[in-house]
């Protein structure tokens, strides 16, 4: 029997966006194997809807599980699955680059870990601070960590959107990860990089601070689209609380992917 610490809700939001004509985002939650993921399909690559399926598909094969060490185990096999179909997708359309992002969060009693690969992001806010988990595997990302860039180029480089790590574009999966304790009150925020190309992470965290998980996902999905929303939105809220709080239970569930 797996320990149950907290209260969990949970709530997750998709939109095409004011540009694109197919949402190619894809988001997963299930509170009880403890997995919330957000896949994003390769823009401007062949089949990525199909990609960020594949993920969400496979890791709804997870069942009850026994350990953390378990958990983090099915959801490499389940993801290492997806890659396998999306390569051969990939051989079936000639070789056309096809594949996807994804971010998860993992939890197991008080335990956590954000798992990711590509540039959709996990955040944490505990408190008043938001502390971002994940780290962009981006071209952009890369050489600010090398320190080849200042500010001003950072502002303007044009190849922003150029990602180093993904799902499907290899034969070998790799995943980064972070680890940590939850704590009651956190909440953590599983998003796709089309709200962080129009949203801050300092608006983040103020529309995440003492706000529940449905405003927060519809907060933000309305900021994106009133600057543009070049690109699909897909957001997922989870807040951990005490195993006495009392919670509205209109939060545990999932919306619809907005298509306009």
């Amino acid at each position: 029997m797996r320990p149950r610490p907290f209260q969990v809700n949970n709530y997750s939001l998709s939109h095409v966006g004011r540009v694109r004509k197919l949402n190619e985002d894809r988001y997963f939650a299930d509170p009880q194997a403890g997995v919330w993921a957000v896949a994003d399909g390769m823009g401007g690559h062949d089949a990525g809807d199909l990609a960020s399926e594949a993920i969400v598909r496979a890791l709804g094969e997870i069942r009850e599980i026994r350990s953390a060490l378990e958990l983090d185990d099915h959801f490499r096999d389940r993801i290492a699955k997806a890659n396998d179909a999306i390569r051969r997708l990939s051989a079936e359309r000639g070789n056309v680059v096809i594949g996807s992002t994804v971010v998860g969060l993992l939890t197991f009693g008080e335990a956590y870990r954000c798992v990711w690969a590509g540039d959709s992001r996990a955040y944490l806010l505990r408190g008043h601070v938001l502390t971002q988990l994940s780290r962009d595997h981006t071209e952009l990302q890369d050489l600010i960590d090398r320190g080849m860039l200042t500010p001003e180029e950072v502002a303007n480089y044009p190849r922003k959107n150029i990602i180093t790590n993904a799902i499907g574009v290899s034969d070998y999966v790799h995943l980064d990860i972070s680890d940590g304790e939850i704590k009651p009150g956190d909440t953590f925020l599983l998003c796709s990089d089309g709200l962080t190309a129009h949203v801050s992470s300092q608006e983040i965290g103020e529309i995440m601070a003492g706000r529940r998980v449905r405003e927060i996902c519809e907060q933000l999905v309305e900021l994106t689209l009133e600057r543009g929303a070049t690109d699909n939105v897909t957001v997922c809220a989870i807040q951990f609380h005490g195993s006495n709080a009392t919670i509205p239970l209109d939060e545990r569930y999932q919306s619809e992917m907005v298509e306009e």
